[in-house]
Parts: structure tokens; sequence; C-alpha cells
């Protein structure tokens, strides 16, 4: 009997600045409360979105509805040129690939595995023939390759962050979604994981990013959007939105903003009276 491969429709890639996801007058409710009110967004092949804000601003629910994770109340999302509802999650898995905040895994399985379940949507497609070396590379990437036999419940919280973002590398979809990848992470690996970032953007995926550290999407990101109570205050180029009047507005601290003396990119300092 002939193995066959199963039918999907597998992604193909995008030139750089088509829309890959969006988000339309978005609105989302979590119980009562209104979340997120009337959010547009586009999110573009090629570019790296980072999401800023304060704590509560909406951040995390709106990258959940970007990944079709969270339904909103009103308006709309769509990935890949279709509205995201729509999308069988076999194919919905082939075109974005999401790291929440937290890697929670109870089971003792080896770092391998783990990553390996990256490659769970393309299981009986022609591309499974690449599982292997596509482990090995997102393993080789993230830095993971030494404690690959280790059991993941075994490692550090930094140490897991970066095995669940090569478990996402490994998925290989045009579309990666990331919260808070660096929250637990020494300041090498932060640099590295934007840098990765950037690498996979320069490959022709779109990539969005929950940050706290303005720094860090000011030096890496191509646009950012700043929320506030559950709207988009600013959008655009980190140079054009990291203005020291929005930022103490919408983080309540006052704020300096001065230019990197190599790079020129925002660097946005809290003022200090000692």
């Amino acid at each position: 009997m002939r193995f066959r491969f199963k039918s999907v429709e597998a992604p193909g890639p995008y030139p750089p600045g088509t829309t890959v996801a969006e988000a339309r007058a978005l609105h989302v409710h979590l119980g009562p409360r209104a979340v997120l009110t009337g959010i547009d967004l586009t999110v573009r092949a090629g570019e790296v979105l980072a999401l800023v804000g304060p704590n509560g601003a909406g951040k995390s629910t709106l990258l959940a509805a970007l990944a079709a994770d969270l339904a909103p109340e009103r308006g709309e999302v769509r990935i890949c040129g279709r509205a995201a509802r729509t999308w069988p999650p076999a194919e919905l898995a082939l075109r974005r690939a999401v790291l929440p905040q937290s890697a929670g895994l109870t089971f003792p399985f080896p770092v391998e595995e783990v990553v390996r379940m990256g490659r769970a949507p393309w299981a009986g497609t022609p591309r499974e023939d690449e599982d292997d070396a596509v482990v090995a590379r997102a393993l080789a990437a993230t830095e993971t390759t030494g404690f690959a036999a280790r059991p993941f419940p075994a490692l550090s919280g930094g140490e897991r962050a970066r095995v669940a973002l090569a478990r996402v590398l490994a998925q290989q979809t045009p579309l990666l979604l990331l919260d808070e990848p660096t929250a637990a992470l020494d300041l090498r690996h932060q640099e590295l994981v934007l840098r990765l970032c950037r690498e996979r953007a320069a490959a022709g995926d779109a990539v969005v990013i929950v940050l706290h550290d303005l720094g860090l999407a000011a030096a890496y990101a191509d646009h950012v959007a700043v929320l506030h109570d559950g709207r988009v205050a600013a959008h655009g180029p980190p140079a054009d939105v990291f203005e020291a009047a929005l930022l103490t507005r919408v983080y309540r601290q006052p704020v300096d903003v001065l230019s990197h003396p190599r790079t020129g990119a925002p660097l946005v300092v809290p003022e200090r009276t000692a």
C-alpha cells in the first residue's frame, strides 16, 4: 500500500510589505470589561512589529486575538488574506505560530521532543522529511542544543523560554506571534531573541512581539504600536513614536528620550532626581 501525503494548502512566501495579518475595528471583552476598543492594525511580511504599553493596556489580549485564539466581540482578524475564524485549525497552524508568556509543561519530555512538537502541523506532508534538519537548526539558533536531551521541567526559566522559542521557529510559519519572549532572559539572550526576530523578518516572515523593554523595541522593531487603555495611542517607526510627552502620559512616569550615540535609535530613560 503506497503512503499518500495529506492534502494541505501550504502558505507560500510573501513579498516584503505584503499584509499577512490585520485587525479591523477590533473590540474584545473579557467578562464584562472591554479590554480592546476599536483596534486597527496591520502586520506585514518582512517587518518586526512591537506591541508596547503599560501593564493592563491589552497587549497580550491583542496578540491572542491576532492569533485567532481569542474571539472578538466585534470586528475582524484576517490571517493570510482570509478571516481567521474560517481557517481549519490544521491549516491555521501552518500560517501562524504563537509563543505564550509562560512555557508550562508538566510531562518530562526531552527538550528536543518539545521543539519537535513545532513540526506537528507538517506531519503527513512532503515537508515532514525536513523535520530533523529544522529541529536541529532551531536548537542551534536558540543556543539550546547543549541540553537537547534534558527533561524540559528540569530547565531554568530562561532556558525554558528559549526552548519554547525554538519550538515556534521549528513550526516555520509566515507569521510569528511572541508574547514577552525576553521576560525571563539575561542580557545576552534578550539580544539573541531580538536578533532572531530580525532574521526571521529579513527572511520574509511577519513578526509581532510584545515587549516591556522600550530600548529593545527601539533597536529592533520596524514599527511599534503603543497601547493605552485598550486603544492604539500611537503607531509607526520607533523614532517617530517614542516621544517623551506621549510615553510620560501613557506610562504615567516622566521620561527622557535620548538618541543612542552610535545607532541614533531612541533611548527611553526614566527621569530621576538622583
